[in-house]
């Protein structure tokens, strides 16, 4: 039996670097068709209205587990050749997406009416009213909530492990199954998460504060 020390340190922390890259192919993904989805839910089309909500409506109400396992092992019953790789990240983008559509769905309705009733009155059609008058006084008020759900993005991540994805999660598992020294393993992982994701939790703090001083003036 291992004990654990450096070399199996370095092991876990070096998976860091796998949980990062899904966190930013979940962000990215999620961040795109999220966008999407936001505009769909404040379209005024009504057909695009209820293809957006029912696609919240479905990624928000079922928890992120069963999409992973619906994506990893319903792909082969398809005939679809999958890895972890492809199901954690497809997962965890139209997961994200579902969120951060809803949040900037919120965001782009924050906007007072006078904004949207201005740009009707100078003729502008809604791609332009959208582009040039109302998404960039909503991308300020949604820059705090997209940065903290980000943290919940690299937290989700460590659910990948499940299908044998390696990130920090499985790692921990891996080296825990060698050593058997569960608290000192766990600890580092949890250690690891934490010093990843509690800067953006300070960023996303300090973002909410400074726009409820601008909003106070």
């Amino acid at each position: 039996m291992r004990t654990f020390g450096f070399p199996e340190f370095l092991f876990i922390l070096e998976a860091a670097k796998w949980t990062l890259a899904l966190s930013l192919i979940a962000f990215i993904g999620g961040a795109v068709l999220g966008l999407i989805v936001a505009l769909m839910r404040t379209s005024e089309s009504k057909g695009a209205r209820a293809v957006a909500t029912t696609f919240i409506q479905i990624f928000q109400g079922t928890p992120l587990l069963l999409q992973l396992f619906l994506i990893f092992f319903g792909a082969p019953v398809l005939g679809l050749d999958i890895n972890p790789w492809i199901a954690a990240g497809v997962a965890l983008i139209l997961n994200s997406a579902a969120f951060l559509g809803e949040i900037w769905r919120g965001c782009i309705e924050a906007i007072p009416r006078g904004q949207w009733e201005a740009a009707e009155a100078l003729s502008l059609k809604y791609t332009a009213r959208m582009r040039d008058v109302v998404l960039p006084q909503a991308f300020k008020i949604a820059l705090a909530p997209t940065v903290g759900y980000l943290v919940q993005i690299i937290k989700g991540t460590s659910l990948a492990a499940i299908i044998g994805f390696t990130e920090i999660t499985r790692a921990g598992q891996i080296i825990n199954n060698a050593t058997f020294q569960p608290l000192i393993v766990f600890s580092v992982v949890a250690a690891i998460y934490f010093a990843i994701c509690w800067p953006l939790s300070l960023i996303a703090a300090r973002m909410e504060r400074k726009r409820a001083q601008a909003l106070a003036r």
